[in-house]
Order: structure tokens, then C-alpha cells, then sequence
């Protein structure tokens, strides 16, 4: 069966900006995602921030969530706590090795439900860029914020075996070019050249739909 009946409207369901801006004086690129969810502020809080249901539609966490404390997504990025309002916002630097980028999670209520908004700034190597584009990135987060949306609808856990085989699939691949193409159009808004732009999307959909024993280590 599979995990999405209609991919590439799950993935429409995601408003996604692109912004160039700067950070101690290097310039940075924002990715912001927007999703509506049908379920209160608190609900979605809890999933976002409870360390016991978060395994059920992203991974497993640990260490210290309060405001100081430093956390570790299991065979993920790790970082620590910058702020946390709840169940309004929480930041978070975003560590992978050496790099550090800062990730801003926002919940405002609405009519039917609650809109998440996701802000992840990062440095980002102008090869890297061209190479992959915000899709990098950007359809990592479209995955995770797809968990979350069947975990909400459904209540129940994520089979974690199916998420990762997900990406290869026919589902999966019309899932992941719908985003990696919409993160392209975002970029072109920020200015970014279209033919370059939607080649980058291309290279994204390559990576990310590799099947898992084929893929790069990360």
C-alpha cells in the first residue's frame, strides 16, 4: 500500500520561501516552510516537543530540550536550545559535523487548525548551491513535515521501515521532484536563474530518491 495516495498535493500543501541574508557578516540563505495542520496549538506542540511522540513521525531524540540544554536526533544533527515559548516558538542551532545553521519553529492558530512555520538559515557553499540548490535542504524538511501531517491525521506511528524505502518509490519520487521543483521556484523568486535553478532541482530529486543501500553516507 502505498504511504501517500496523492503525492504531489501532500506536497502542495507546503508554502516555501527562499531569502538571501546574512549572518555575522556571511551571507546565508533562509528556507521558510509553511504547513497547515487540522489540530490545535497544543497537540502540535506536544508532537514537535515531546521527546516520547516525536519517534513517531520524525526520529528519536535525546538530551536536553529547556532552553540551554543540548539535544541529539539519532543519526541526525544534534545543536542546542536557543529559545522556547510555549506553544508558540522554539530555535535551535542545527549542528551536521562542523556546519551550524539555526532552525525557528512557529505555531499561529487558525481557523480549522494551527499553521506551522519552519525557518532554517544556513551558510551555504556557492558549489553546493548551484549543485542542489534549496531542495538540499528544503525537501528534507518537506519529508519530515509530511510525517508529521500523517501522524496528525492518522494518530498513529510512522512505520520508520516505510519512511526510509518511501523516497524510491513511484510516490515517493512524484512526492520529492513536486517539492524539489517548487523549492526551485522559490529560489527563482529570490532571484535565482530559472534554467539553473530547476537543474538543481533535477540533481535533488537524484539524490534524495537513490534507494537506501545506494546511498551516499552522509
Amino acid at each position: 500500500m502505498p504511504l501517500l495516495t496523492d503525492p504531489a498535493a501532500i506536497a502542495g500543501l507546503v508554502a516555501r520561501e527562499i531569502r538571501t541574508s546574512s549572518r555575522d557578516g556571511a551571507p546565508t540563505k533562509i528556507a521558510v516552510a509553511r504547513r497547515a495542520y487540522p489540530t490545535d496549538q497544543a497537540d502540535l506542540w506536544d508532537a514537535l516537543t515531546n521527546v516520547e511522540r516525536i519517534p513517531r513521525w520524525f526520529l528519536p531524540v535525546s538530551g536536553d530540550l529547556s532552553v540551554g540544554g543540548h539535544y541529539q536526533i539519532e543519526g541526525n544533527a544534534s545543536g542546542m536550545v536557543e529559545q522556547c515559548e510555549p506553544p508558540q516558538r522554539f530555535a535551535v542551532t542545527w549542528e551536521m559535523g562542523p556546519q551550524v545553521s539555526w532552525l525557528d519553529v512557529s505555531l499561529t492558530t487558525t481557523d480549522g487548525g494551527t499553521l506551522l512555520e519552519l525557518v532554517h538559515e544556513a551558510h551555504v557553499d556557492p558549489g553546493l548551491w548551484t549543485q542542489f540548490g534549496p531542495g538540499a535542504i528544503g525537501v528534507g524538511w518537506d519529508l519530515a513535515l509530511m510525517g508529521l501531517g500523517l501522524h496528525i491525521s492518522t494518530r498513529e506511528e510512522v512505520d520508520q521501515a516505510v519512511a526510509m524505502t518511501f523516497p524510491a518509490t513511484p510516490e515517493g519520487v512524484e512526492f520529492i521532484r513536486a517539492s524539489a521543483v517548487s523549492w526551485a521556484d522559490a529560489a527563482i523568486a529570490d532571484g535565482d536563474d530559472s534554467a539553473s535553478a530547476h537543474r538543481a532541482a533535477e540533481q535533488t530529486v537524484g539524490f534524495y530518491t537513490v534507494a537506501p543501500e545506494e546511498s551516499p553516507e552522509s
